[in-house]
């Protein structure tokens, strides 16, 4: 196999979320996977909700999560090459206007149905004379334009799906231009695609019956058509629809929650496939694992506390430096190499790090029980003396076990209850010298 051109096509008209970062991930696992081409089209035909401070955070999410692009470009450049193409398919009387309302359209679709019928479009158009044309724009009204298919099956081995066909006499002609003369997105995406040798269009099982006439327009226009892979959606943990969730689930929000681009990928990756669901360090691993033949036909399910989990495995090995920035925004005081690694085996994202530096550094409330209060008092009377070291912890609590005869969860909870003001946390021998000996007397005689 030559080595595929594949392209991610976002529309600057929202943020990126999981559902459509994970397209843009098979196509960037499968082209580096295969020595390919990865390349970014920015899908800003509709000129009024596209917005440049949306394609800046595209560019932005994408380069934060690793999916650099070889090559970009903005459709809104080229409608030169949109209309070019528009004529001629016009004078292969491929392209014919239409005149219908959309309540006429409806209605007609309605009728259809009564009779038992398919609500395909009639093609009453084709049967207009010039004087008919001129009659109704004469009355105000612009065409939108139709392309012609054939009415013949078309057929297409998808990668994921296997052997698939669209009987195009089932379907309507696709309206490629609107009345007011804008570009719907099959023609400037076929036209795209033909020009930037896309070897492979990648993309979620709800553009399948859109594959017929786009097939049918390459061929129209002297392009071969792309191979083609259409994954299933993604639906949450229940299986119910997922779009509604989505906006919390934007790149640009999960990184302010402290989740790593490699939970996020990692995830997204292994969603729906035949592989576990575990993390990977890099994109490189992930590629070098991917393949068409492991993605299943059922939905893949997403379930925010898989990634999580995978955010948290990652953080148990992360070291200081990859994240001290953050830490200096989050806690200022505990933005320090041992308290980090202290803490980051409790920590599902660097945010939950906060919560330890006020136990580290800060003011909390101890927490004992009646049973406990003649324990505690005895524990600040047996505190070893100077500094709290890493072996304070020891030392105390094996002195505390042979006078009171405590041991086990007896012997441990209340201390690190009087001290943390929690059940649980970081190991209390790494927290402690954190701490301070100030700190853990003042907190014993307060408890």
């Amino acid at each position: 196999m030559t080595s595929p051109i594949v392209r991610f096509a976002p529309s600057p008209t929202g943020k990126l979320h999981v559902g459509n970062v994970r397209t843009a991930l098979i196509n960037w696992l499968f082209a580096k996977g295969q020595g390919g081409t990865f390349v970014l089209r920015v899908d800003d035909t509709d000129t009024e909700r596209s917005t440049q401070a949306y394609e800046d955070q595209i560019k932005a999410d994408l380069t934060w999560l690793g999916l650099v692009w070889d090559d970009t470009f903005n459709q809104s450049k080229r409608f030169d090459q949109y209309d070019a193409a528009a004529a001629k398919l016009r004078e292969m009387g491929l392209l014919y206007a239409c005149y219908e309302t959309a309540d006429e359209l409806d209605r007609k679709r309605k009728i259809a149905l009564s009779r038992g019928r398919p609500p395909v479009y009639d093609r009453s158009a084709l049967t207009l004379t010039d004087e008919d044309k001129a009659k109704l724009e004469a009355e105000g009204r612009k065409p939108h334009w139709r392309f012609k298919l054939s009415g013949e099956r078309v057929e297409w081995t998808d990668l994921v799906r296997g052997p698939q066909s669209v009987d195009t006499a089932s379907v309507s002609d696709p309206v490629l231009i609107r009345e007011d003369g804008s570009y719907l997105y099959t023609l400037p995406s076929v036209v795209d695609d033909i020009d930037a040798k896309i070897t492979h269009v990648v993309r979620g099982e709800d553009h399948v019956t859109n594959s017929g006439a786009q097939i049918e327009i390459f061929k129209a226009l002297g392009g071969s058509a792309p191979e083609m892979a259409h994954t299933p959606l993604l639906v949450d943990a229940e299986g119910g629809a997922f779009s509604k969730r989505l906006g919390s689930l934007s790149m640009d929000t999960l990184e302010a929650r402290g989740i790593f681009p490699m939970a996020i990928l990692s995830l997204l990756a292994k969603l729906g496939t035949s592989d576990n669901i575990e993390a990977r360090e890099s994109l490189e691993a992930l590629a070098g694992e991917f393949s068409f033949d492991k993605i299943g036909r059922a939905p893949a399910k997403f379930d925010e506390r898989d990634l999580l989990a995978l955010n948290a495995t990652l953080i148990h090995t992360t070291p200081y430096e990859a994240v001290k920035d953050q830490l200096a925004k989050i806690a200022p005081d505990a933005a320090n190499e041992p308290f980090w690694l202290a803490v980051r085996e409790n920590c599902q994202t660097v945010h939950d790090a906060k919560d330890f530096a006020d136990i580290a550094y800060g003011q909390i409330e101890p927490v004992v029980d009646e049973d406990d209060e003649a324990f505690i008092a005895e524990a600040r009377d047996l505190l070893p003396e100077g500094e709290v070291t890493g072996e304070t912890w020891k030392t105390w609590t094996s002195a505390l076990k042979e006078k009171t005869g405590r041991k086990g969860r007896g012997l441990f909870m209340p201390l690190r209850k009087a001290l943390t003001g929690q059940e649980h946390g970081p190991d209390m021998g790494t927290i402690l010298p954190l701490i301070g000996r100030e700190a853990v007397v003042r907190r014993l005689s307060k408890a």
